[in-house]
């Protein structure tokens, strides 16, 4: 995989540029906020601490809720290590524990092929050496970074 530089000034560029996403957005009211992303060689982590609004059944997260944080998890790895901007495909999840509320996870996706405009992304969440739930999926490049950040100046 090729690996591309993203400084923390140019994730605070990104996440500005789309304040209002459900994953990532920080003016999204009701979003999941995630933050605090490093760049891996082939993709992203970052920390999830999920809280009350995101309830399944008392005391767990809800499951849709952990498909989006994979999801998200994974967009993210295309931009830090292809440097574009994906939509998702197809979306595998399996879910191995429950994951409670409060607790924090760390997100990890990884780019593990791409093949033209078609990135394969895995993803896991999980709760210090334990996997939570993991994904797999095919995502198709929308455009680079680039190019949608100078559409939106």
């Amino acid at each position: 995989m090729t690996s591309n530089s993203l400084s923390d000034e140019r994730i605070a560029q990104l996440r500005s540029a789309y304040d209002r996403c459900f994953g990532c957005g920080a003016e999204n009211p009701v979003g999941l906020h995630l933050d605090g992303f490093t760049a891996t060689p082939d993709g992203m982590e970052a920390p999830f601490t999920p809280g009350s609004d995101f309830n399944g059944f008392h005391g767990v997260v809800h499951g849709g809720v952990i498909a989006t944080a994979l999801d998200e998890i994974s967009a993210w790895s295309a931009i830090a290590s292809q440097g574009v901007f994906v939509f998702t495909a197809k979306l595998d999840i399996s879910y191995r524990r429950e994951a409670r509320i409060g607790d924090t996870f760390v997100l990890t996706g990884t780019v593990t092929q791409r093949r033209g405009r078609k990135l394969f992304i895995d993803a896991t969440m999980t709760s210090g050496s334990t996997i939570t739930a993991q994904s797999s999926g095919l995502f198709i490049v929308a455009d680079t970074v680039d190019n949608l950040l100078a559409a939106n100046s």
